[in-house]
């Protein structure tokens, strides 16, 4: 060996001839060996360009620190929240999808789903789910009065947040095992064994969860939509990569010890909510000037608990709607707690994508418009969110429920989910479905209730009707079989929404709900023909094509959904043109973006 000027390193064994064909292939390994050396480990660097290089990183982590953190408007800001809205809801049935095909409608899956109950009711002790909604009015008029003032208040918040998630979370850790027999009453003591270790792993996700969410308030009160909007991709991104690569380093064994089984999916549940609830967002927050303190007491602290009490207190019947399906769904047998989840699933996507986008996107302009004294402007925004809201869900809800078999075989059949559970799943995803309408309502409504800065009347309203439904879904629902919980769950959400949106026209006029029943009544008309001349298509196709159960579902569901746009858009054009108009001129939109980037 000998060396170079610049480094470079020179193999010399003797003249060419000398060397035999062994000892060729040895140099040649040692030439591809020094090679690869010198590619991971480069030349010496000067100090002018380790400077360099490092500068250039922090160009790029600036660059995107720069695009997370970019202002956005509110139309804008819906576009963001509803691209975030599908793809999750993509990931999460891809995420369900192969929970269904790993483990079917078993005990595993049902274990897995009944594990959120605990950690899900802590979120809503402490108003996790509603911190944006609590914080930024408060936070917003603080900042406009004084800054400094406002950033001691955030970071009181912020310190009390922390303690008591981690109170709540290790008191929750510690009684597991007691817990598990309030939250799955049905299970048998191995299963609770089993699940109360699932607890223990999923916890510890609220703290990041709770303290993530006092960060995600302050970027949506700086309209910085594109953090949020990613959170929940990394989240689920989290839960798929863990539960499919963590298990290939613990395989299952042939004693009785029990499996691997779903550990890794709870694993992925806390690290996502650790790297897209609370790292995520604190980093944003801080390259955008957040200032942190220890700060134990301050002024509006007695402000933002006297508005967020009712929505720790007051448990809704929304809130726990979930939670219900699958504590009295735990009482029904095996599996049970698991197809209920998978049909909520299928019924939560349309409610996703129609209604959530809207409701978080508009609830910052809602307090704006509030502060400035814009009543009128106020109604019109609202009514324009629940009209585009109720035209939309309408349609989508009563054709999917007409292709809820096929629905149901595409995304959940395969594997341990077979022909039986797509069958028992089917009148339960139907169920949910028709009670869509009310839950984009409920979503719209409730927002403009907490604008007003009033969370005591739907907390009180959702609690007293959640105290009614507890003992029907004991001694009613539960003894007429599993249809029965969704169809108490439907008609619970319905009467809520219902009495909040009487309570509203009492108290601030009908104004933002001028012509509603006009527009429910033809959206019906419009609607519940096509979606039954689509089930009659979908039943024709799947006698008619191969019995090849995924294709099949797929060519039938698609006719289905032709022979629906075909009847259903000219009559929507005809009798409801504004309805027709903006969801043609979305399309129209966003094809005309598709083809500018091209």
């Amino acid at each position: 060996f000998s060396a170079g000027k610049n480094g470079q390193v020179f193999l010399w064994s003797g003249p060419q001839k000398a060397r035999s064909p062994d000892r060729r292939k040895e140099l040649a390994k040692v030439r591809k060996k020094t090679f690869r050396k010198r590619q991971k480990t480069g030349r010496p660097k000067s100090a002018a360009c380790k400077k360099e290089r490092r500068e250039n990183r922090e160009r790029r982590e600036e660059k995107l620190m720069g695009f997370l953190g970019k202002r956005q408007q509110m139309g804008l800001a819906a576009l963001i929240l509803a691209a975030s809205a599908i793809l999750s809801r993509l990931m999460g049935l891809i995420r369900d999808k192969v929970i269904s095909w790993q483990f079917g409608a078993g005990n595993e899956a049902d274990m897995y789903f009944a594990a959120f109950v605990v950690p899900d009711i802590i979120n809503y002790l402490l108003a996790g789910g509603f911190m944006s909604i609590t914080i930024i009015p408060i936070l917003a008029a603080c900042f406009r009065k004084n800054e400094e003032d406002a950033w001691q208040f955030f970071s009181c918040i912020f310190l009390w947040m922390a303690i008591a998630s981690i109170v709540l979370t290790a008191g929750g850790m510690i009684f597991s095992g007691h817990l598990v027999r309030l939250v799955a009453p049905g299970f048998s003591p191995e299963q609770a064994e089993r699940l109360a270790f699932f607890m223990r792993i999923i916890l510890p996700a609220q703290v990041f969860f709770l303290c993530g969410a006092c960060f995600t308030a302050l970027l949506f009160l700086r309209r910085q939509f594109s953090v949020p909007a990613l959170t929940p991709l990394i989240y689920n991104g989290a839960i798929l990569a863990f539960g499919l690569v963590l298990p290939l380093f613990f395989p299952d064994s042939d004693s009785g010890r029990a499996s691997f089984g779903m550990t890794g999916y709870c694993i992925g549940v806390t690290t996502g909510a650790a790297a897209g609830a609370f790292l995520l967002p604190m980093s944003v927050a801080m390259k955008d000037g957040l200032r942190l303190s220890l700060v134990w007491k301050h002024r509006l602290f007695r402000k933002f608990l006297f508005i967020a009490l009712p929505l720790m207190l007051g448990q809704t019947v929304v809130m726990l709607d979930e939670q219900f399906l699958r504590v009295f769904g735990s009482l029904l047998g095996e599996g049970w707690v698991s197809l209920l989840n998978y049909g909520r699933r299928i019924a939560q996507v349309p409610i996703g994508l129609m209604g959530q986008a809207v409701a978080v996107a508009s609830y910052p302009f809602l307090v704006q418009l509030l502060a400035d004294n814009k009543r009128e402007e106020f109604d019109a925004t609202l009514r324009k969110a629940l009209f585009a809201g109720i035209g939309l869900i309408i349609p989508c809800a009563l054709m999917m429920t007409a292709g809820a078999r096929q629905i149901l075989e595409i995304i959940f059949q395969g594997g341990k989910f077979g022909i039986a559970e797509t069958l028992a799943a089917l009148p339960l995803t139907q169920i949910m479905l028709l009670a869509a309408p009310a839950w984009i309502v409920y979503m719209v409504l409730v927002r403009a209730y907490y604008a007003h800065g009033d969370t005591l009347t739907p907390a009180i309203t959702g609690t007293l009707i959640t105290i009614v439904c507890v003992p029907l879904y004991y001694w009613l629902a539960v003894p007429l079989g599993a249809w029965a919980i969704p169809f108490l769950s439907g008609i619970a959400v319905t009467v809520y929404v219902a009495w909040l949106a009487i309570i509203w026209t009492k108290r601030n006029g009908s104004g933002a709900f001028a012509g509603f029943w006009k527009l429910v009544s033809l959206s019906l008309a419009c609607s519940v023909p096509p979606a039954f001349c689509a089930w009659l298509a979908i039943t024709c196709l799947e006698n008619i094509l191969p019995a090849i159960p995924f294709i099949t579902a797929c060519a039938a569901l698609f006719g289905g959904c032709l022979v629906f746009a075909f009847l259903y858009l000219p009559l929507a054009r005809f009798f409801m043109p504004d309805i027709y108009h903006s969801l043609m001129n979305r399309m129209a939109r966003r094809i005309h973006l598709q083809n500018g980037k091209r």
